[in-house]
This record gives structure tokens, C-alpha cells and sequence, in this order.
């Protein structure tokens, strides 16, 4: 079960092992994406019943986000080298823990360290479940399959506000929390019985680069802090102390990274020029997703005056059409290239974000929020899984989970930033009551700013993705030992 190419012969989408690998790897990292999603809806009533102001709802969020940034890198490697099975399963216990630890929290402060666990847990199985698909299922299925986990991981971040408006409305908001432990419960037997171990085996001799993780971990966390606190701060002592660290560990970094036989992260791996783009479209993507998610859940009950529930059930279109979608959209990536659909799809969200700006005081559901919300979800449909499939395509698949850790971190300290950033951006301070009704004069700012975001995206991927479809299938072939054409992975060509 541990050798790679074997476990790509076996699993082949529509089987029964298939489905079990989908099953436990959109369990896994839905959870994640879920609570991400869900506690954005419940921020209102967690700033009510803590008695917090916005700064610290802003940190009830980054926390986790700050930890999943600062460790995700270790955990794609972590997984490469040590199985990325029982790096996943060790995850998924460990966000489990901590969402009970958030569920039971007897004030702000222990919520917040309690998030950061969380992300702890997050950092160890996000980037495990791409790389399970992108390790265990044969070539030829392997865009389909990461089309329906990016759908259905998808549709369990866009389910997390209805879900959460229920829970909130219902038996309160720590329930929030706490559902993912069932969740766990049931996605770590079926992991252990049901997933085939898979590692890279170039990583599995020599030593583990512990101080190569360290270095990298501590710069993400200290330039993200920074980033983070510096709307509030200013150029206090702090947070310049932070940024200069951050940058002076991250050139150490590079510098060990670049000098060790068997580094953490390879150096290498960004001579793609396919690879470093995807991931500054990444970037641009997730910082608008973060900002939109964030302030659209307030402005909805804020300004608005939906409930918690309202709320969450108003953002069902985008559910519904990653679920219908997101797999189609994975094949015909694979069909036509990257280009179109990498262009295509961060303007149709930058167009679904700026119809928001419709929605006010008594806004009509139909008049205006559901149009906004269905331009929103087809340019998440027509996005996603074609940006996944192309980061993983354009490198060496037994470096899978690597790529999955640098592109989930790009995504997450994007999100983070923007969700810190952004509401001082658009006038909105940390000391602020995010009950108050001017809220809604923040969010019209800031909508224009998040579409600004996704169109850079769509000029990035239309400057510099250009092969053609052939480039996306995610794997390479050659080292598969899989009978096909020999593709190689792009490590200096543009698409």
C-alpha cells in the first residue's frame, strides 16, 4: 500500500475504494474550509455574548489562521515523508481538540488560543488531503477527482454559513465548535481502514530538515503577525520588531534551504513559472474570498437585518452550484487549458462582489441578493478546481503535498490579511462596534477593493498561463510509471 504508482493503478473513480478516498479527504478538509465559513456567521452573536469589539472578532478568526499560515509548509512536508495518511488522521484528532477546547470557552481570551490550536490541527490536514487524491488515484481520473473534492470541499465552506445561522439561532454558538467533533469521529476510522498510506520516497532517507521547518514556520507567523496588527498598531515596537524578524528568518530560510541535500522546501520547485504564478493568483483569489466572507456574513445581519440563520441561508446559491458544478468544471479545465477558466472565473466573483453593493437596509432577497450571489458561485465554480489542478500539475506529483502546503499557505495568510486589513481599509477600526449601523457604509468600500483583487487575478493568469490543456492533467507519467505520453513537470516554462 505504501508504494505510490501501485495505489495509482487501483483507484480509479466510481469504485468503491475511490469513493472511500473522496469520502474521507472532503470529510477532512471540509471540516476545515466548514469552520472557516461558519464562524463568520456566528461573530455577531460571539461579540454579544463576550462583549468584544471588532478587534477581537478580527482574532477570533486570524488566530486560526495565523497558525494554519505558519505551519502548513511542515505539514505537506511532514506528510511527504512520514505518510500522508497518519499526518492527516494526527490532524484531524488535533482540530477536533481543539474545536472542543473553542466550544467550551469561558471568555475571549481562551477562544482565541483555542483557534490557534485549531490551526495547528488545519496546518497537519489540509494540505494531507490533496495530496492523498493527487498520490492514490490514477492519471487519468485525477482532475475529475480534484474537481469533486474541490466541489464538495467547496460546498461545505459555502454550506458553513447556513449551517452556522442554524446552529447560532438554535442551541447557540458554540455549537459551532463543536460539531466537528462527530465529524472527526467519523473521518478518522474510514481514513485508517479505507486510505492506502502513500509518502514520497525521496524524502523518506536522510535527515528531517527540523530546523528548516522551524525557520520557515517562525517567518510566516511573524511577517503574518505583523501584517495583522499593523492597521491597529502602526509602526509601534511590535510590530516592527515582527516584520524585521520575520523578514530576517525568512532570508535564513532561504539561505539553508538553498545549501541542504534534502531541503524541506526545495528550492527548485519555484524555477516553474506556472507554479509561481497560480500561487500569486492565489493570492489575489483568496485575499478578496477572505474579505467578502467575513464582512458580507455582518453585513447581512448588521445592516440588513437578517438573522443568523437568514444569513446563512442566503448564501445557498453558491452551495448548490459548486455542488452541481465543480466537477464539470475540473474536466473541462482539463479540456481546454487553464488560461480561459483562470481568467474567466476571478471576474465573474469580482462582478458577483460589486452586485453586493445592492444590498442595504430592507434589500430584497431576489431583487438583490440572489443575483449578486449567483454571478458570485458560478465564477467560484469556474475558478477553483481548474486553479488546483494546474498548481499540482505544474510540478513533480511526488511532491504533491508540498505544492498543496505552499499554495494553502499563499490562500490562508492572503485570507488572514484581508480579514485584518480590510475593514480598517474601508474605514472600519479596530475599536469599532460591529453591531453599529454605519457598518454598512464600510462594506460598500470595501467591495470595490475585493473586486480589484480578483481582476489582478484574472490579468495574472491571463499574462501568464498559456500552454495548453494538456498541461493541467495533474500528473507525471513518467515517473508514474503509468503507460501514457511523457509529461513532464514544467520547471521554467510558462503555460
Amino acid at each position: 500500500m505504501g508504494d505510490r504508482s501501485a495505489v495509482a493503478d487501483n483507484v480509479r473513480m466510481g469504485t468503491g475504494p475511490g469513493r472511500w478516498v473522496l469520502l474521507t479527504t472532503v470529510l477532512g478538509s471540509g471540516m476545515a474550509l466548514l469552520d472557516s465559513t461558519v464562524v463568520n456567521v456566528a461573530l455577531p452573536h460571539i461579540g454579544t455574548d463576550l462583549d468584544t469589539d471588532m478587534a477581537v472578532l478580527q482574532w477570533t478568526v486570524n488566530a486560526y489562521m495565523l497558525t494554519l499560515a505558519g505551519l502548513i509548509l511542515l505539514g505537506g512536508a511532514l506528510g511527504d515523508r512520514y505518510g500522508r495518511r497518519k499526518v492527516f488522521v494526527i490532524g484531524v484528532v488535533w482540530f477536533a481538540a481543539g474545536s472542543l477546547l473553542c466550544g467550551l470557552a469561558p471568555n475571549a481570551g481562551v477562544l482565541i488560543a483555542a483557534r490557534a490550536l485549531q490551526g495547528i490541527g488545519g496546518a497537519l490536514l489540509t494540505p494531507g488531503s490533496l495530496a492523498i487524491i493527487q498520490a492514490g488515484f490514477h492519471p487519468d481520473d485525477r482532475a475529475r477527482a480534484v474537481g469533486v473534492w474541490s466541489g464538495l470541499g467547496g460546498v461545505g465552506a459555502a454550506v458553513g454559513p447556513f449551517l452556522g445561522g442554524w446552529l447560532v439561532d438554535g442551541p447557540g454558538w458554540r455549537w459551532v465548535f463543536l460539531i466537528n467533533v462527530p465529524l472527526a469521529a467519523v473521518c478518522v476510522p474510514v481514513a485508517l481502514r479505507h486510505v492506502p498510506e502513500s509518502r514520497d520516497p525521496r524524502t523518506h532517507t536522510g535527515r528531517f530538515d527540523v530546523m528548516g521547518a522551524a525557520l520557515g514556520a517562525l517567518t510566516l507567523a511573524l511577517v503574518t503577525y505583523a501584517l495583522i496588527e499593523a492597521p491597529g498598531q502602526g509602526s509601534s515596537r511590535l510590530v516592527v520588531g515582527a516584520g524585521v524578524a520575520g523578514l530576517g528568518l525568512g532570508a535564513a530560510f532561504v539561505r539553508r534551504e538553498r545549501h541542504l541535500p534534502d531541503p524541506m522546501l526545495p528550492p527548485d520547485i519555484f524555477r516553474s513559472r506556472v507554479f509561481t504564478a497560480v500561487n500569486l493568483v492565489t493570492v489575489c483569489v483568496y485575499a478578496a474570498f477572505g474579505g467578502f466572507f467575513f464582512l458580507a456574513a455582518l453585513q447581512l445581519q448588521v445592516v440588513a437585518g437578517y438573522s443568523a440563520l437568514g444569513a446563512g441561508a442566503a448564501l445557498l446559491p453558491t452551495t448548490v452550484l459548486m455542488l452541481l458544478l465543480s466537477a464539470r468544471s475540473g474536466e473541462l479545465g482539463q479540456r481546454i487549458g487553464p488560461r480561459i477558466p483562470l481568467t474567466v472565473g476571478p471576474l465573474l466573483c469580482a462582478a458577483g462582489m460589486l452586485l453586493m453593493l445592492r444590498v442595504g437596509e430592507h434589500a430584497s432577497y431576489v431583487r438583490d441578493v440572489l443575483p449578486a450571489l449567483v454571478v458570485l458561485g458560478l465564477g467560484m465554480v469556474t475558478l477553483v478546481a481548474p486553479l488546483t489542478a494546474t498548481v499540482l500539475a505544474s510540478v513533480d506529483e511526488g511532491r504533491a503535498g508540498l505544492a498543496s502546503g505552499i499554495n494553502n499557505a499563499a490562500a490562508r495568510a492572503a485570507g488572514q490579511i484581508a480579514v485584518a486589513a480590510l475593514p480598517l481599509a474601508a474605514g472600519c477600526g479596530p475599536g469599532a462596534d460591529p453591531r453599529a449601523a454605519e457598518f454598512g457604509a464600510t462594506f460598500r468600500r470595501a467591495m470595490p477593493m475585493c473586486a480589484g483583487a480578483l481582476a489582478l487575478a484574472g490579468l495574472v493568469a491571463f499574462l501568464t498561463v498559456r500552454r495548453p490543456a494538456e498541461a493541467v492533467v495533474p500528473a507525471c507519467r513518467m515517473q508514474s510509471g503509468v503507460p501514457g505520453p511523457a509529461i513532464e513537470p514544467d520547471h521554467g516554462e510558462s503555460l
